[in-house]
């Protein structure tokens, strides 16, 4: 009997251990799959600086040399109407818009130049023997891209010229209107006594002058000219005569604003739609859409021509006029 107990109670012992070893068991086979092998995850902390360890020591960090900005492009003003062509290279920017301005017709190209000084080009007839169609002139000029009539000139057909010019008409035909006529380095005309009130390109760009000794005191290369009035904006502000015949009477146009160095406006007014601009209308829209530094009034009527090409390469694509003959031309390079 005694015996019997006794192996009870160790057969009890034996199945209370087995059941702990079995429970113990689980309790680590359960701990140790409750998360994958590669839970282990690194923690990346910043770099400790300079100012996070009072012992550490270092350079200071070298600030790069500013770069001065390019100047800003007009040709990436927003587009006032429908594109008609651009032009990029690394020198020069160009877009020419088609714009309707109180009825009339008009085209806007602005234009950006690295290098006005030498970028702006003068083709010209020859001097007192005739005038010449633009898109021949332009010819003379074949890296040419974009171009526009340039001076005012006297013929028989356009006879006229300002009373302070001494001698008579005859003594001026087949030339440029201006006291002062100046291509490719060479002087042509320098009238005693006379203001000169055009527009003069020297080395660092394009300009209007009034002084002739002023004027070629700084050695212009080219110049391009019309009547006493045609300077219409300086310093921002209106110089529009009141009483100029032009000012109140709508006509074709070839106006160029400069807004600075390397930034120009040309407004070319047509009479597509049978309707033209009087110059005050000009004057106002430019100074309210782009405020010029300078604004000129090229010739104007028959004589206004608005030419482009993409490519030195390409044919002339005419925009607007060129039909008429001129005395020179306006010319925009790479």
């Amino acid at each position: 009997m005694q015996k019997k107990h006794m192996e009870r109670c160790l057969f009890t012992l034996l199945v209370l251990l087995i059941f702990a070893l079995t429970i113990l068991g689980l309790y680590r086979v359960t701990k140790h799959s409750a998360a994958p092998a590669s839970t282990t995850i690194p923690v990346v902390s910043p770099a400790a600086s300079p100012a996070d360890d009072p012992t550490a020591t270092s350079s200071p960090t070298p600030k790069p040399s500013p770069t001065p900005a390019p100047p800003d492009r007009v040709d990436s003003y927003a587009v006032q109407g429908i594109e008609v062509a651009s032009h990029q290279s690394d020198t020069m920017h160009w877009r020419i818009e088609r714009i309707e301005q109180e009825g009339a017709v008009c085209y806007l190209t602005k234009i950006y130049l690295l290098d006005p000084g030498t970028q702006i080009r003068k083709a010209t007839a020859n001097w007192e023997r005739d005038i010449q169609y633009p898109v021949d002139m332009a010819a003379k000029i074949p890296d040419a891209t974009l171009f526009i009539n340039g001076s005012g000139y006297v013929s028989p057909t356009f006879p006229e010229i300002p009373s302070n010019y001494p001698g008579s008409s005859p003594d001026y035909y087949y030339t440029p209107l201006g006291s002062v006529t100046v291509t490719d380095g060479q002087l042509f005309r320098r009238l005693t006594g006379v203001p000169y009130y055009g527009l003069s390109l020297t080395r660092d760009g394009l300009h209007v002058g009034d002084d002739p000794a002023d004027v070629l005191a700084a050695n212009p290369t080219q110049t391009w000219s019309f009547y006493v009035e045609c300077p219409v904006i300086r310093d921002h502000q209106s110089i529009l005569d009141p009483n100029w015949r032009f000012t109140t009477a709508p006509a074709m146009r070839t106006i160029i604003s400069c807004i600075d160095e390397h930034n120009f406006i040309l407004l070319t007014v047509t009479r597509d739609s049978s309707s033209a601009l009087t110059m005050r209308q000009c004057v106002d829209y430019l100074q309210s859409a782009f405020d010029p530094l300078w604004t000129y009034n090229l010739d104007g009527g028959p004589s206004i021509a608005l030419y482009y090409r993409l490519s030195p390469d390409d044919d002339w694509v005419r925009v607007a006029g060129g039909t008429s003959k001129d005395a020179d031309i306006m010319a925009f390079a790479d």
